[in-house]
């Protein structure tokens, strides 16, 4: 099994790829920043994982995963994922609070635990952000989703997934109701103001910022 640090640098070099699109290379600077190390301690732990031939390093460029990386990382993300929704669903714990127990869990747990958790939760498709929870063979859903700013006036969609999770972002949406499965339209969108309306079939409205809706991501409904 991979050491912690090693699942943490193969997951986030995942997770900036696919920000930016997959087949980029993400660069050491990004790297170390979103760890929160140096750039020349996470230069130094790329080699590492290239010399395993987890990741492919061009120097000065940047790094991406090789096959073997990917499959690491889809396995740790399905690790996470899963006891991210572990915490919300069997233990109660509110969203908000579950990723730093998730990032400590998903070192630890074994893959027969986690399978008996993923049997006990119905084999998810998605975490309670949200996020798509890869299969047991490193399959990941390929979701048509749109950020909730570029949606037109008129539009019904659903919530299905929340880029930002910080705290913060995360009890602003629940205060408002704005949660992954909620069925909302767009009744108003002022590009002049940047401001976005939504309503909610029970009644009720909300008024949210371009900067706000944009880490939401819909998906419309016909």
């Amino acid at each position: 099994m991979a050491s912690s640090t090693v699942e943490n640098y193969i997951k986030q070099i995942y997770t900036l790829q696919y920000e930016q699109g997959k087949g980029g290379l993400v660069g050491m600077g990004e790297l170390a920043t979103a760890l929160g190390v140096t750039p020349g301690t996470a230069t130094s732990m790329v080699k590492s994982l290239a010399k395993s031939e987890h990741v492919e390093y061009v120097p000065r460029v940047g790094v991406k995963l090789s096959e073997s990386g990917e499959r690491l990382a889809l396995l740790v993300l399905r690790r996470h994922r899963l006891v991210e929704l572990f915490l919300v669903e069997t233990l109660g714990m509110e969203w908000h609070e579950i990723h730093e127990e998730a990032e400590t869990l998903e070192h630890a747990i074994s893959d027969r635990v986690l399978e008996r958790i993923d049997a006990h939760l119905g084999h998810p498709q998605v975490d309670p952000h949200g996020d798509s929870i890869p299969s047991a063979t490193g399959v990941i859903a390929q979701r048509d989703l749109v950020p909730l700013d570029q949606c037109e006036e008129g539009q019904s969609v659903t919530i299905s997934r929340i880029e930002d999770q910080a705290e913060g972002f995360l009890q602003y949406l629940v205060s408002n109701n704005l949660v992954p499965g909620k069925r909302i339209t767009v009744t108003k969108r002022d590009s002049h103001a940047g401001i976005l309306s939504v309503s909610f079939p029970s009644g009720g409205h909300c008024n949210m910022g371009f900067p706000a809706a944009g880490k939401i991501e819909v998906e419309i409904r016909d």
